[in-house]
């Protein structure tokens, strides 16, 4: 996974001190783990992608 972001960060810190209005601190979890696995599958294929473009 890639390493959390600012904006991500300040999203999980002021979750519990305003809290959306059906959001708990485990869908905000499972939503920042996925997010961040998303991010470095996506980024993994697009360095694979420029890699082979690269070599053609």
């Amino acid at each position: 996974m890639i390493a959390i972001t600012v904006p991500e960060l300040l999203r999980n810190i002021r979750g519990p001190i305003v809290p959306e209005p059906y959001r708990d601190p485990e869908h905000r979890h499972a939503w920042s783990t996925w997010r961040r696995r998303h991010q470095y599958r996506a980024r993994k294929c697009h360095q694979a992608w420029h890699a082979y473009a690269d070599t053609t």
